[in-house]
């Protein structure tokens, strides 16, 4: 069976999450739509990429993924479809699929098709939904528009090497308020070479890595190596963004003792 997924900062309040399902629906009525997140934070692209390249790799190849965040058009950002893995993903290139891929995608088309409307408020709807049906339909990409020789490139802060420090920051809080920062498990052994460390954020620090939340006890600060293979923050059974006051972009700082 066919599948579509939808990204977006639509929440479920509004009628935008049904009128696309349903212009889906009403063109490939036996695709399988798989929400995957519409708790993005308006326009965050950052977010909405950091959730999308977590779990895309999961899908089987033909997916087609929608991401509808920030989804305006203009000359500068294009409504953009990539081809990538097997997988298809669309949305527009404002720098979100800089973020999404650590290679360069293996096709880059700029939509030509019209939209279904007269309207250009809403893309998703009445232009995505319509390169979506026809990819998941197993029609070439190549139908869709022009080749695209590159994408806008936004880049992302990575972690800063400074003698013994590791110098990173929060790119992500999620549901339980853990925070994720840009600090991946390599690195940290690359630069640790096993050594004792303090991790360090506002006035707290942290002088070993967890296995789970639950080797502290309940209201207990920890740090451990996520399932994506970022370093995280945590609280046990707590809210660490809140109780912390930490938020995206603020730093941690990792310091390596001989």
């Amino acid at each position: 069976m066919a599948i579509i997924t939808l990204t977006s900062d639509w929440g479920l309040k509004d009628h935008y999450l049904g009128a696309v399902k349903g212009a889906i629906l009403k063109k490939m009525p036996d695709v399988n739509i798989i929400d995957i997140t519409h708790n993005i934070a308006s326009f965050e692209i950052e977010q909405a990429a950091f959730v999308v390249r977590n779990c895309y790799k999961y899908y089987p190849k033909g997916t087609v993924h929608i991401i509808a965040v920030n989804t305006e058009e203009s000359e500068i950002h294009p409504h953009t479809v990539i081809e990538n893995q097997g997988q298809y993903f669309i949305g527009t290139d404002n720098g979100i699929f800089s973020m999404l891929f650590d290679e360069k995608p293996d096709k880059v088309f700029e939509l030509t098709i019209p939209q279904d409307s007269g309207f250009y408020t809403f893309s998703t709807r009445d232009r995505f939904v319509k390169a979506a049906t026809h990819l998941a339909a197993g029609k070439k990409v190549e139908d869709l528009g022009t080749p695209k020789d590159g994408l806008l490139e936004k880049i992302l802060l990575h972690p800063v090497i400074d003698h013994n420090l590791l110098k990173g920051h929060v790119i992500h809080i999620d549901n339980y308020q853990n925070l994720i920062t840009n600090i991946k498990k390599p690195l940290f052994d690359e630069v640790g070479k096993e050594r004792k460390f303090g991790i360090f954020f506002r006035t707290y620090e942290i002088k070993k890595i967890s296995e789970s939340y639950s080797d502290v006890p309940i209201g207990e600060i920890l740090a451990l190596f996520g399932s994506n293979g970022h370093l995280e923050i945590a609280i046990n059974q707590g809210n660490a963004s809140g109780l912390l006051g930490l938020n995206t972009k603020d730093p941690i700082r990792i310091e390596f003792f001989d």
